[in-house]
């Protein structure tokens, strides 16, 4: 009787060990299977955003903690293949510290290179009121690069500028806030009134 139960016993054993191996190897080959499959699949090239938001409102805060510019939209729409964005109908409001608040909008803006370039593109206006010592201004163009980062606007189509009663227009802007710089480059028209004499 002790010999039975002892061939039993093997026997399940062995049975137990040739299942056991069985679906290791089982799963071995599944394993290997889908990692062949992985490394030989083409790359798959997402082309389609990614992600939108409807009525956005997006605030960049300054180095030192204080806001840079407020900007808000129809829809911001993430475009992966070149990790973009797309804005329709851009508003953005960069607050003036000793001058009034500048408003900018356009009919769509691209924001690429890490939110370091913001290109606003047809119908582009830019308008800030009066206030202190500033002059209201007021600018008209079809394409505007803004370096944000830099303080930095300009653009290669033709521009139209209204400071107070001063109208400057011409092909090309460039206009650096930090350093109070502005250009206005090719076919440079301007009218200016006369200063008044006290």
């Amino acid at each position: 009787m002790k010999s039975a139960d002892s061939s039993y016993r093997l026997r399940l054993i062995v049975v137990i060990a040739l299942g056991l191996v069985m679906a290791l190897g089982s799963f071995w080959v599944l394993e290997l299977m889908r990692k062949i499959s992985i490394d030989n699949a083409p790359d798959i090239v997402r082309s389609e955003p990614d992600f939108y938001v409807d009525n956005f409102k997006f605030i960049q805060l300054a180095k030192d903690g204080q806001l840079h510019y407020k900007m808000s939209g129809d829809r911001l729409t993430h475009e992966p293949l070149h990790d973009s964005y797309q804005i329709a109908q851009p508003i953005i409001i960069s607050p003036g510290m000793a001058r009034a608040p500048m408003t900018m909008r356009a009919e769509s803006a691209m924001i690429e290179d890490d939110n370091s370039k913001v290109h606003l593109r047809k119908n582009v206006r830019i308008d800030r009121p009066a206030s202190g010592q500033s002059q209201a201004l007021h600018l008209e163009t079809e394409y505007l690069l803004l370096l944000p980062d830099e303080d930095v606007m300009q653009s290669d189509q033709p521009v139209k500028l209204l400071l107070g009663q001063s109208t400057l227009s011409g092909n090309g802007l460039f206009a650096n806030n930090a350093t109070r710089e502005l250009r206005v480059s090719g076919n440079v028209h301007g009218s200016f009134p006369p200063s008044v004499s006290h």
